[in-house]
C-alpha cells in the first residue's frame, strides 16, 4: 500500500504530525516499521530520510494507509 511517488503537492510531516493524524505513540509508530515487533504492519508507510538524522512521512501515505484500515475494519 504504501506508495514511494509523491501526488501533487504532498507534504512531508514528521513524527508528531504523523502522530496526531494517527492517534498512534510514538513507540506504537516505531513498532509498525519494525519487522520483528509483534505489532509490525508491513502496510504502515515508510519515512523519507531528509537528512542525517530527521525523517518524514508522505502525507498521502499516511492518509492511504488511515483510509486503508477503514476499509479492512482493522
Amino acid at each position: 500500500m504504501t506508495s514511494n511517488t509523491a501526488q501533487p503537492h504532498d507534504r512531508f510531516q514528521r513524527r508528531p504530525m504523523v502522530e496526531e493524524m494517527t492517534g498512534l505513540s510514538r513507540s506504537s509508530i516505531y513498532a509498525k516499521m519494525d519487522p520483528r515487533s509483534p505489532h509490525f504492519d508491513p502496510e504502515f508507510p515508510t519515512p523519507v530520510r531528509l537528512g542525517k538524522r530527521a525523517v518524514a512521512w508522505r502525507e498521502s501515505d499516511i492518509i492511504a494507509w488511515m483510509n486503508g484500515r477503514e476499509s479492512t475494519g482493522a
